[in-house]
């Protein structure tokens, strides 16, 4: 009897906490820094290996049509840590140091979405969304903080800056600075340096539901690698650098099975943008797609995109599902039960196509992409298949010059774009053969999406600078 009342007491104990644990994932979400579409393995990477990127994503799902909202780093990173588009919050292009302005404290991030179901929190990596301290992670909802606050060639070292152009690059943990100078040779050890303090902050928390956000520098220029790593590709640097990163990518994943963490916990792996092209055999590849960072062709939007949670998301498989990273934050909230934010976002839960579900469907009408000054550039429907190239000027690379080398960028040609192109890319991923003349309704519905967004975000390309939804970044 006394062995029968002890087995109802130990299942009154252990069933909720199950279910518990089910809707808390731990969740991992690793993004790398001008890392092309072409540049892992298992998305056709040439000359070099991605064995753990690789295993991640046979463990899990390949989305090959995720996009990011901007091809830029900061406005990239606010979309993905809001779930908004980030000129909806006054978020442009790359922040340098001197910015007076970042991300505002009445946004939501996604530490802030967790921290309701009791999480711990950490930002490691680069940050990009204010360098002041009223901007920095732990004024967001993150508990910790290890990083630069701003890209890693923002620095006096720069091959193209003036002299005096730059600050010298701090290390920052939490809220003040640990070093007031990243020199080369600290930036050598800058991944195992991520990489470490992401496996700490695991270990510390693996008793309780945590969200690690590791932001590597690399593969942004200027590039730099460990010695454990240099030469190791036997295809340059670039090649180094990434396997660096692979093994990083390992590290996280030894650290989550040694604890008995991995069925449970909602590894992400992407990019912020695609590959800065201009600096050529220091740049990666966007494989298929057309241009890279910088432009609103497939080549600065599409990325790399790996799930997995062996618990929830089925093992193996691959979607060509179009998914963006405004609708992260969304998907993650559904998964936990929390409340979204208050403030309008967005960001749509795409968890059905995230768990493979028979006839998953994305739930947007259209995505939006803008560049520069809050220009709108182009517009998708939301099932991935139309795109619409809205009338602009963008850069791209003269075929007819060398490949750069050594770390300095060659010259990008403005290119004009006098009228609306139109792709298929469910046949046309090159974005190679403009339709829209055959393909008039196709058109007209895009065109009708675009006047939608532009009354609610603006257009600087039709002298709409504001729209009666946009809010004011914090300053």
């Amino acid at each position: 009897m006394r062995t029968f009342l002890s087995a109802i007491l130990l299942s009154v104990f252990i069933i909720p906490d199950a279910s518990i644990a089910a809707a808390t994932p731990n969740i991992v979400i690793i993004f790398m820094d001008d890392m092309g579409y072409a540049d892992v393995g298992c998305f056709g990477a040439q000359g070099y290996q991605t064995p753990n990127i690789d295993k991640l994503a046979a463990g899990g799902r390949k989305f090959t049509n995720f996009h990011v909202a901007q091809p830029v780093c900061s406005a990239s990173r606010t979309a993905l840590l809001t779930g908004c588009y980030p000129n909806r919050i006054g978020i442009h292009g790359a922040l340098g140091p001197s910015a007076k302005h970042g991300i505002n404290a009445d946004e939501m991030t996604i530490a802030e979405i967790v921290k309701q179901k009791g999480y711990a929190t950490a930002a490691v990596g680069k940050w990009h969304l204010g360098s002041q301290p009223q901007f920095l992670p732990v004024k967001h909802g993150f508990d910790e903080y290890y990083g630069i606050p701003y890209s890693n060639d923002m620095w006096p070292f720069h091959p193209q800056a003036k002299k005096g152009a730059y600050p010298k690059l701090p290390m920052v943990e939490n809220d003040h600075v640990l070093d007031e100078e990243i020199t080369p040779d600290d930036q050598t050890h800058l991944t195992t340096d991520y990489t470490a303090r992401g496996v700490r902050f695991i270990e510390k928390n693996k008793g309780k539901p945590f969200f690690l956000y590791l932001a590597h520098s690399m593969v942004h220029v200027p590039l730099f690698v460990s010695d454990k790593f240099k030469g190791k590709s036997g295809t340059g640097l670039f090649g180094d650098v990434m396997m660096e990163v692979d093994w990083s990518v390992g590290q996280i994943m030894d650290t989550l099975k040694k604890n008995g963490l991995e069925d449970n916990t909602w590894v992400i792996f992407s990019s912020d943008n695609g590959p800065w092209l201009s600096y050529g055999e220091h740049a990666g590849s966007a494989g298929p797609l057309r241009e890279g960072k910088g432009t609103c062709w497939e080549g600065g939007t599409r990325v790399a995109g790996i799930m997995k949670w062996p618990a929830r998301i089925p093992a193996g498989t691959t979607t060509d599902t179009m998914m963006m990273t405004i609708d992260v934050l969304p998907t993650i909230a559904h998964v936990i039960d929390a409340k979204l934010p208050e403030r309008q976002i967005d960001g749509l839960n795409c968890w059905p196509i995230v768990a493979g579900e028979a006839d998953a469907k994305n739930p947007h009408d259209f995505y939006a992409f803008y560049y520069e000054n809050n220009q709108l550039q182009a517009i998708t429907s939301g099932d991935g298949r139309w795109k619409l190239q809205l009338p602009h000027t963008y850069r791209s690379l003269p075929t007819d010059i060398p490949k750069a080398t050594g770390g300095k960028p060659v010259n990008y040609k403005p290119t004009k774009i006098e009228q609306a192109e139109l792709y298929d890319l469910y046949t046309d991923i090159s974005e190679s053969k403009n339709l829209a003349a055959q393909n008039s309704d196709e058109v007209a519905k895009l065109q009708k999406h675009a006047e939608v967004i532009r009354a609610e975000l603006g257009d600087s390309l039709m002298k709409m600078n504001k729209g009666t939804g946009t809010r004011e970044a914090g300053k």
